[in-house]
């Protein structure tokens, strides 16, 4: 069984699938494992930490060479897949929709394609997920962007020269990356406050010190599904949330947005009316920015200054910290690598039926297979 890691080939990538800690792991398990040489500079890892722990080192084309399982940040293009074994696992983010033909390129390639983003959120999958792992850290990251470019302080100081009043933080959304972002502005000493669709995040942004900000009626009280997701709100009331809204962020200091969809355009939070009243030197930071961003006047890979105010639109934002999203990425891929394991025989043993590989696997055999990917062309 031998596991391939290359180095990331994305601009500004990086990130590594592989940390010299899940390497040991994997040796571990009975795998053999290659590493493209440099494929950890980025995150810190260095050449020669990845052969203490036990990989093989390599050019990219003796790396993949005859591997059963590639590992990856980003999907691959298939032309870096030659060599690699027939059938091989080709494991990482694979960001599907839009990039339909991409995938089909993979099949073709021969190799069975599995898109970690699409793990089920359980309880034996939890620490597999990928998607609250980089977004806890992109929600900690966009406090830290948003102090870096806000030209003032975010705690209270009391000074012999006087006191300086603390920033006003408001978070929009309280998933893995706001309540994040709450818990960060919360330390840095910020007045928080946050809001959501879900009537139970209440709690959880007050657990964290933080104020929520919702109009909190009857149709907000009953607007959760039983499986915990938001019900579609009445036109009514999304424009009572609004006016709120739009009220609340005339007063903040920072603004923080984290409505990221995987695979559809970002809902639009903040309109440049709302950005207009804000002051100068206010600060908002768009987690949604490669999706086309929550603020009107966002652009991606960029920050933007209109009329004083800053508009942060920094695209992979747990990247931006790649050792720590390198680490815990790594132990997601490797907890799922472990699931695919026959540990007696030491020897890959993937159960096609497995409800992970099930919900997760998108191509196999030369085809499509994900129920979800439309293939272009077919019926």
């Amino acid at each position: 069984m031998r596991v391939a890691v290359l180095k990331e080939r994305a601009a500004g990538e990086g990130r590594v699938a592989l940390s010299p800690e899940t390497t040991t792991k994997l040796i571990s398990l009975g795998a053999t494992v290659a590493v493209e040489q440099g494929a950890g500079f980025g995150a810190r890892f260095t050449d020669a930490e990845y052969e203490k722990a036990g990989a093989e080192l390599g050019d990219a084309t003796s790396v993949v060479a005859g591997a059963d399982v590639l590992l990856t940040v980003r999907r691959p293009d298939a032309g870096l897949l030659a060599g690699i074994a027939p059938g091989a696992l080709v494991i990482g983010t694979m960001d599907p929709y839009g990039n339909e033909g991409d995938i089909v390129a993979l099949a073709n390639a021969g190799v069975s394609t599995v898109a970690m983003e699409f793990m089920p959120r359980i309880t034996r999958a939890q620490v597999m997920d990928i998607l609250s792992s980089q977004a806890n850290l992109a929600g900690y990251q966009a406090v830290i962007d948003a102090a870096s470019e806000f030209d003032r302080a975010l705690p209270m100081m009391m000074t012999a020269a006087g006191t300086i009043r603390p920033a006003k933080v408001f978070v929009m959304g309280a998933g893995v990356a706001g309540l994040q972002a709450i818990a960060t502005a919360k330390r840095l000493g910020a007045m928080v406050s946050a809001n959501d669709v879900r009537p139970a995040a209440k709690e959880q942004v007050e657990s964290l010190g933080g104020k929520f900000i919702a109009v909190e009626d009857d149709e907000f009280r009953q607007a959760e599904t039983s499986g915990g997701y938001a019900k579609p709100m009445s036109a009514e009331y999304q424009a009572k949330q609004a006016a709120l809204t739009a009220q609340h962020i005339a007063k903040q200091d920072i603004v923080i947005t984290t409505a990221l969809i995987p695979g559809r355009k970002a809902p639009i939070l903040v309109s440049a009316a709302m950005v207009e009243t804000m002051a100068p030197g206010s600060v908002i930071v768009d987690l949604a920015a490669e999706r086309g961003g929550n603020c009107e006047l966002t652009r991606a890979g960029e920050v933007v200054d209109h009329n004083g105010v800053r508009i942060v639109g920094f695209t992979n934002v747990a990247g931006r910290i790649a050792t720590s999203a390198s680490q815990l990425y790594a132990r997601n891929l490797s907890a799922f690598v472990e699931t695919l394991i026959d540990k007696k025989a030491k020897t890959l043993a993937v159960n096609w039926d497995d409800e992970l590989v099930k919900a997760t696997l998108l191509t196999r055999n030369g085809h499509v297979v994900h129920p979800n990917i439309k293939v272009p062309g077919a019926a």
